[in-house]
């Protein structure tokens, strides 16, 4: 059996209790060592094989999984965060199949959520934004022409933006393009919910700037949006004039 484990977005007691059980069963961990934290391996029983995916190809991280279900070994592959977002969980899945190896999938928090925490922040607030895109820009893995940082920046609701750190001068250009208004609130959080995490706050215009004054290359989130500021309405769920089937309109 193979666990896919989200190990959540940094610190190390963010990783769901079943994610540590599945880790503290397991003969075999996987686990991607240029972004998950190593206080996740304590976690690891004595005699446990652990391995470093962040020197591994696909086939290579396939080939271990496939030994170790020849051995009738449990194997967790843990990845930062939550595997539905930008986890290349879908081509290893695909690979078991073939092999017809089973597998489970246990959700982590998303740096997404790692990084509204930080920020204190609310990505849908009412009269502000209602939806939230999660995206990336184009880089070694292409992003198809509709779903462009100008095309996703014109609907004008929160955007969280990953994989772009190092682009943060082009984005904020494209972004401008898109609609935004140079003025719009936005900000970088570096390293989420780790103990060195950054919180820098700016908007589209300054955010290379901000970016470049800082040392912000990779390991961060770019949050743009209304939310980040301090307008917005009230929502209906604790007005005492919205009447629910719990709670009569006062």
């Amino acid at each position: 059996m193979v666990d896919f484990v989200g190990a959540g977005c940094g610190a190390a007691d963010l990783i769901t209790v079943r994610g540590t059980r599945l880790l503290q069963s397991a003969d075999v961990i996987i686990y991607a060592g240029s972004l998950v934290n190593p206080e996740l391996l304590k976690y690891a029983k004595d005699g446990c094989e652990i391995y470093n995916s962040a020197e591994m190809t696909l086939e290579e991280i396939i080939d271990i999984m496939r030994k170790a279900e020849a051995e009738g070994k449990h194997t967790v592959r843990l990845q930062t965060g939550d595997l539905s977002l930008y986890g290349a969980l879908r081509e290893q899945a695909d690979r078991l199949d073939g092999l017809g190896i089973e597998y489970a999938v246990c959700p982590g928090v998303s740096s997404m959520f790692g990084a509204a925490a930080a920020l204190k922040a609310e990505y849908t607030l009412p009269g502000v934004s209602q939806s939230v895109i999660v995206t990336r820009m184009a880089g070694h893995t292409a992003v198809p022409d509709s779903e462009s940082i100008e095309a996703l920046a014109a609907h004008n609701c929160t955007m969280v933006i990953f994989l772009s750190a190092g682009m943060t001068g082009e984005l904020s250009e494209r972004l401008i393009k898109g609609g935004c208004k140079p003025d719009t609130p936005a900000a970088i959080v570096y390293k989420a919910t780790w103990q060195d995490e950054k919180v820098l706050r700016c908007t589209v215009g300054s955010l290379h700037d901000t970016a470049l004054a800082n040392g912000i290359k990779k390991t961060a989130l770019m949050i743009v949006g209304g939310v980040l500021g301090s307008d917005h309405e009230l929502s209906k769920l604790y007005d005492r004039t919205f009447e629910t089937e719990f709670r009569k309109a006062k």
